[in-house]
């Protein structure tokens, strides 16, 4: 057998350095991009590039995959299979800026859709969310009823402010089916403590299938209905998405089960 080398002693060095410095990447790839850099003649500098811009790469990739993992996003709700034929009520490219996202994040501004089930509101919400985690900015997806539930589990047990202050960490909360929560079914104040709580500071977007007119069945009071309403429409965008349901087209006879029929918006 033959003795270790000071290159392997180096390299098993080296290994552990890398391990204690957290550079995962650098050392996994170090020996082959090395030996790249020993035959080409490379300059310590280009080595290094090369080495620590594997290391960012890998960094920032599993930094978006956690991202979206945490979000509860649908992952097959993308603008690349969005229908936006199917809805003409709503500009491809005014979708395109939203998802950019720089502008309307950084105020706190709203997203708000209307439409009836099946209308593609989720969706659509959705896949503008996946372009703003590809940016940079935090998402989660929720029911609305199931986060009414979450919220009101944390103020009996006297830790709202605790659970408000989680959900400040994500620049944008997608509160789906709204019209859904009823104030019968639970005490929902603490849903306008949350619209509040991020009013002008960490942006909303909120899918419903009825139009403000209808909300009086959401808050406690007529004066906390108004006053949340306010708030979410000082700033923000507002898409009518008032289409026939997908799924009710995808339902008729003869239908194809592969999604719904592509029709041209009349001229």
């Amino acid at each position: 057998m033959n003795a270790p080398t000071t290159f392997d002693a180096d390299a098993a060095r080296l290994s552990i350095m890398l391990a204690e410095l957290r550079l995962p990447t650098v050392r996994r790839l170090w020996e082959a991009i090395g030996a790249q850099s020993d035959r080409e003649g490379w300059p310590a500098v280009r080595l290094l590039a090369a080495l620590f811009e594997h290391e960012i790469a890998e960094r920032e990739s599993r930094r978006l995959a956690r991202h979206r993992l945490e979000s509860n996003l649908a992952a097959d709700k993308t603008l690349a299979n969005f229908d936006f034929e199917q809805v003409p009520t709503v500009s491809k490219a005014h979708v395109a800026a939203l998802a950019e996202g720089d502008v309307w994040i950084e105020k706190g501004a709203n997203l708000l859709l209307f439409g009836p089930p099946g209308s593609g509101k989720s969706h659509l919400v959705s896949a503008i969310g996946h372009a703003l985690i590809d940016r940079g900015w935090r998402v989660l997806f929720t029911r609305t009823g199931d986060l009414v539930q979450r919220l009101q589990a944390a103020r009996r047990e006297l830790r709202l402010a605790a659970e408000l202050a989680k959900l400040d960490r994500f620049d944008l909360l997608v509160l789906d089916d709204i019209s859904y929560v009823r104030r019968d079914q639970a005490e929902t104040s603490v849903l306008f403590e949350l619209i509040a709580e991020r009013y002008e500071r960490k942006s909303l977007a909120i899918t419903a299938n009825q139009p403000f007119s209808a909300w009086e069945g959401i808050f406690p009071d007529a004066a906390m209905t108004l006053a949340a309403v306010d708030r979410l429409v000082h700033h923000a965008t507002i898409f009518e998405m008032n289409v026939e349901s997908y799924r009710r087209k995808a339902a008729r006879p003869g239908r194809a089960p592969d999604g719904p029929e592509r029709t041209k918006p009349e001229k």
